[in-house]
């Protein structure tokens, strides 16, 4: 397994227009989309920053995993994601090491890519992903 790059940091925001006043406005970053993701209550904003992108992520439904962690923690960085070559490589590698897996196998996202997160207390507190690209994306 190979860590390709920091693709993404996500910060969990109460509110994404309002964050967007700092991100886009303030720093001039560029706002490319925003989508739902019903599965994990949330909806997500993509602001690009050089090779990786800040992820603004908005819980949308009360009982979601990242409403959870807002109530608990407030705003701020959420996850830190790696892209790797190889996803199940890295999961293994992770496991091999000791760390505790939240997906075992990787998950499918919303532009084919496979994902995976190992669980914060495995890495000082911080949540990883894993973030493997489907062959031939620029995403």
């Amino acid at each position: 397994m190979t860590v390709k790059k920091i693709d993404h940091i996500g910060i969990v925001v109460r509110d994404i227009e309002s964050a967007l006043k700092v991100y886009r406005d303030a720093l001039g970053l560029e706002l490319v989309k925003t989508e739902f993701v019903p599965e994990q209550g949330v909806k997500i904003a993509f602001l690009p920053a050089g090779e990786s992108e800040i992820e603004l992520v908005q819980p949308t439904a009360d009982d979601s995993g990242v409403a959870r962690y807002l109530d608990r923690r407030g705003e701020g960085i959420h996850h830190l994601c790696l892209e790797v070559d190889d996803i199940e490589a890295a999961l293994a590698q992770a496991a091999d090491q000791g760390m505790a897996l939240i997906d075992e196998t990787p998950r499918i996202g919303s532009d084919g890519q496979k994902l995976a997160f190992v669980h914060p207390k495995s890495a000082h507190g911080v949540l990883i992903e894993f973030y493997e690209k489907p062959a031939g994306s620029n995403h």
